[in-house]
């Protein structure tokens, strides 16, 4: 059994992306009509976890639950990964009980190597380069909210990190507009830049573009995306970042450069006051709740159609 990962969310395939929002939508309306197919009946997932979460742990053990599956939450005290025992170690052993490994890490290079050693499929629920989980559930949300994502236009405002990694791989994948805006020595990586490059050639579609002023990233944005200023793990940072960042802040004033209909999009947690006010993020216009919510959905499809691919069926 070859077993099928998703370290990056350049991992899938247009096709695929598509198929996963299929099954996702499909759960969905299974949902809400109150039926839970046992699609992953005596699955189990290991949650191998660095940092805290509220969304991606409720997501997956909700998810795993619903599926008829079961979910093991492995907190930092719990593996210490790399000290108390080595990652190697963890992965030969993980791949011996479980089904399925998510990881929520502080260095990328950990949840490769968890993959690497593993023989069951890996998920990347967070890492310093890329969070795809959260990118996944952002296009499901707006694929719902307006069909096409061919000729739709984001406008990423803020630091350069996992998630703007993610929306602008998935952007060129999808074929979608990306426009990012941020202040100096906070932009994207250079190397995720170039790879989105490459996706945009192959998508033939869509479009990447950086303006250091945000007020020009919103113009004709069908959706503004914000996240924090500081992540886990630049607390140090808070302060210094705070004044740098301020002009980027997401406001009424930045939302009247933009269209009316302009969707307000956020990955949560908000700091609220500092990237984003009150008054946007409680906006009509807001997505931020439904992109949390299809956390959920989107993480169930992905795990179905990860297990599907590493078993040999789908």
């Amino acid at each position: 059994m070859l077993e099928r990962d998703l370290l990056s969310i350049a991992d899938l395939s247009k096709d695929e992306v598509y198929e996963i929002f299929r099954i996702a939508q499909d759960l969905k309306a299974r949902m809400s009509r109150r039926e839970f197919p046992p699609l992953l009946e005596k699955c189990t997932l290991a949650m191998v976890f660095e940092k805290p979460s509220l969304r991606t742990r409720c997501s997956f053990e909700n998810g795993m639950y619903q599926l008829g599956g079961h979910a093991v939450y492995l907190a930092p005290a719990d593996i210490s990964l790399g000290k108390r025992e080595s990652i190697h170690d963890v992965a030969k052993n993980l791949e011996r009980w479980f089904d399925l490994i998510t990881a929520r890490v502080f260095k990328h290079s950990t949840v490769r190597e968890l993959a690497k050693y593993a023989r069951i499929p890996v998920i990347n629920a967070l890492s310093d380069t890329e969070h795809p989980c959260q990118v996944l559930a952002d296009f499901l949300t707006v694929y719902e909210k307006r069909v096409s994502l061919y000729d739709f236009t984001i406008a990423y405002i803020g630091d350069g990190n996992n998630v703007c990694h993610s929306l602008i791989l998935i952007s060129a994948i999808l074929g979608t507009h990306i426009r990012i805006s941020s202040p100096a020595g906070y932009e994207p990586k250079k190397a995720i830049v170039e790879k989105a490059a490459r996706l945009l050639k192959k998508s033939a579609a869509g479009s990447y573009e950086f303006f250091r002023n945000p007020a020009d990233a919103v113009k004709k944005a069908d959706a503004i995306y914000t996240d924090v200023w500081a992540s886990m793990g630049q607390e140090s940072e808070s302060e210094a970042r705070k004044k740098i960042f301020l002009p980027y802040q997401v406001n009424r004033a930045l939302l009247k450069r933009a269209p009316d209909d302009v969707l307000i999009m956020h990955d949560l947690p908000a700091h609220r006051g500092e990237e984003i006010t009150d008054e946007v993020i409680d906006s009509e216009r807001s997505i931020v709740f439904d992109q949390a919510e299809n956390r959920l959905h989107a993480q169930k499809a992905l795990m179905v159609f990860l297990i599907g691919k590493s078993s040999g069926s789908g």
